[in-house]
């Protein structure tokens, strides 16, 4: 447009091509943001008015008026503006807004704060609806399930106390405590099946892998961790009191070398013995039955045959058949140190796993306060979230039980 074009007015073609290019511009800056009916309405009016401003401009000047009303009616908030670029968040002010948002970041945030990609946390959503949607009554809005599955999800990740995660979800701190209790139960009751024992093409699988690293007709690793809690309340206190001298519960898990969980069973004091905790368990009673290690005969040196076993440390008594142990001590010979060494390697699977399943649910890692009648359901929650790792694919699904593999017992 040259200055004889300004001074006399545009063309009605060169009008129409400025007109539509601001508005290309404003539609790709625009941004789905959710308010009520009036404010939308308000803001339709806005932009109408200027769209309009801008294609009706008489001369140049006008033109260059109304683009720049233009503007600043975008850098306002009339149109609301989408993030730029990846490396730009949009917040809102508080973690489940910032978990509302359909950003191009948002799968990573989920990822980083709830443990889990959206399609996950959605397919749990869709799963948990039925049990978890509450009536519509006279009274306020109920809250929506996925801020309620998000809140105990961020709960179990962060380690956060109630107080500040309830601020961060904008709910009540008496909200927050029976939310967790009723996400709790509802996955329980949705998937009851997801830990269970290896069957068919599963339990082959773990039989090769195992077989490779020396050991045939090893089923998995077997091991016990503490989950640290404050000084119980309304509970013998000294029970809870471990070795460590902390409180703590424990908690006996079987893994496999993929690092999924086949069994678990919670809820014991800090101070029992790894041993009783095995005695007293169901896993304990259906090995003692024959019901868990039926592989097909295998003949061990020294004239041993088996048909399944566990790798256990050295706090398992040597007695039990069905737990191998490493033969410890200091004079050690050459085959027995060599024994040793690779059964420490392969029971390293279950270390493993209580790193990540700790790294990644940080509330089972620290020392916090619980309950201790919900504590072991929800460490077994955690278990269950844990097969199901981020980032591979995997989506939690019902199955036909097959004798159960998790257990929990309450204080």
């Amino acid at each position: 447009m040259d200055s004889h074009g300004c001074s006399n007015g545009v063309r009605e073609e060169e009008i129409d091509v400025v007109a539509m290019a601001v508005t290309v511009v404003v539609v790709n800056t625009m941004g789905d943001k959710e308010s009520s009916s009036r404010d939308m309405l308000t803001r339709l009016r806005q932009r109408r008015a200027l769209l309009q401003s801008v294609a009706e401009a008489p001369d140049c000047e006008a033109t260059c008026e109304a683009i720049v009303q233009l503007c600043v009616a975008v850098t306002s908030g009339v149109f609301p503006r989408q993030t730029p670029r990846w490396w730009i968040k949009r917040r809102t002010g508080g973690t489940w807004e910032d978990l509302r948002l359909r950003d191009d970041v948002t799968d990573e945030y989920f990822q980083q704060k709830l443990r889990m990609s959206t399609a996950m946390f959605n397919h749990i959503v869709a799963a948990c609806a039925a049990y978890m949607e509450k009536k519509v009554t006279h009274y306020r809005m109920p809250l929506p399930v996925e801020q309620l599955i998000a809140f105990a999800l961020y709960r179990w990740a962060s380690g956060e106390t109630y107080e500040s995660g309830t601020s961060a979800f904008d709910i009540g701190r008496a909200t927050g405590l029976q939310v967790v209790r009723d996400v709790t139960s509802t996955l329980l009751q949705e998937y009851p099946d997801a830990i269970k024992w290896p069957m068919g093409r599963r339990r082959a699988q773990i039989l090769r892998a195992f077989r490779e690293k020396g050991f045939p007709n090893c089923f998995g690793a077997i091991d016990c961790t503490h989950t640290y809690i404050d000084k119980p309340i309304g509970a013998p206190s000294e029970n809870y009191y471990d070795r460590k001298q902390k409180f703590s519960v424990q908690a006996q898990v079987v893994v496999d070398l993929d690092l999924r969980i086949l069994d678990v069973h919670v809820g014991y004091p800090g101070s029992v013995h790894d041993v009783r905790v095995l005695h007293n368990s169901q896993l304990f009673r259906r090995a003692e039955s024959g019901e868990l290690f039926d592989a097909t005969p295998e003949n061990l040196p020294h004239g041993v045959v088996t048909r399944g076993y566990l790798l256990g440390d050295n706090g398992y008594p040597v007695a039990c058949p069905w737990i191998v142990s490493p033969y410890g001590g200091i004079d050690q010979g050459a085959d027995e140190e060599r024994f040793d060494t690779r059964q420490k390697v392969a029971r390293g699977c279950v270390e493993r796993a209580f790193g990540r399943l700790k790294c990644m649910w940080r509330l089972f890692l620290r020392t916090h306060k619980t309950n201790l009648e919900t504590l072991p359901q929800q460490f077994v929650v955690v278990c269950t979230l844990h097969i199901y790792p981020p980032g591979r694919g995997h989506r939690l699904r019902r199955e036909p039980s097959v004798g159960g593999g998790c257990e929990w017992r309450s204080a």
